[in-house]
């Protein structure tokens, strides 16, 4: 599995990638009307793809310099710790801790962040809503 920058014409593919996550664990809650522009937000500073045989399986995004965004594998390619070299990937351009913030609802991404050693430094309210209509609970992390 080859992991590079992501260029403009990964675009599709990514968003590809993010229907199968979003069909099996409602990553993101809701579908974004325009995906591309929700992989590409506000701030990003760059962004990784993780890439076999031409097919996206992982991304992972850098906003604001230190925050991890968009971070995500396909169903398929999960439990070879793919994630955890696209967080390699980022902390390799960043050189140092990383910040990121996750819903309570993601079980699985929350043990995954706490096995590899990050550590929850506050919980609040977010301005989108989660699966049961409420603002959601998200959980800020920094890597160690």
């Amino acid at each position: 599995m080859l992991i590079r920058p992501r260029v403009c014409e990964d675009l599709d593919a990514c968003v590809e990638a993010l229907a199968l996550v979003h069909a099996a664990d409602r990553y993101p809650v809701d579908w974004p009307g325009d995906p591309g522009g929700w992989l590409t937000p506000q701030g990003l500073t760059g962004a990784w793809v993780a890439v076999e045989g031409g097919v996206v399986a992982g991304h992972v995004g850098l906003a604001r310099g230190v925050e991890v965004v968009r971070l995500f594998v396909v169903p398929a390619a999960r439990g070879g710790a793919l994630a955890g070299r696209l967080l390699a990937a980022v902390r390799a351009a960043v050189g140092g801790p990383l910040e990121l913030e996750v819903s309570s609802e993601g079980a699985a991404a929350i043990a995954f962040y706490e096995r590899s050693g990050w550590r929850r430094v506050g919980s609040g309210r977010a301005a989108w809503l989660n699966a049961a209509g409420e603002p959601a609970l998200v959980h800020r992390y920094v890597s160690s």
